[in-house]
């Protein structure tokens, strides 16, 4: 398992079209992964889910990957929140 705080640097914040393009990079992989905000943890695979954190820009998420390809799963999470969409 690998597990980062990383910082949205989406400048619309996650609001409906980032979170669909977000739940597509997570389902890339066969890894588990999840978005973790305040007391709310949820599947990136799940736009529903996704939905309700309600996040941002600027604000921190702490992404947890894990399976097979947890590093890469972890690494393009992170490049697609912190590119300025």
């Amino acid at each position: 398992m690998v597990k980062d705080c990383i910082t949205i640097q989406i400048s619309s914040g996650l609001e409906t079209r980032p979170i669909a393009m977000l739940v597509q990079v997570a389902s890339q992989y066969e890894s588990s992964i999840y978005l973790e905000s305040g007391t709310k943890k949820v599947n990136a695979k799940s736009i529903m889910g996704m939905m309700t954190l309600g996040l941002d820009n600027g604000e921190s998420v702490i992404v947890t990957a894990d399976g097979a390809d947890e590093k890469d799963a972890l690494n393009s999470i992170r490049n697609y929140l912190t590119q300025d969409k």
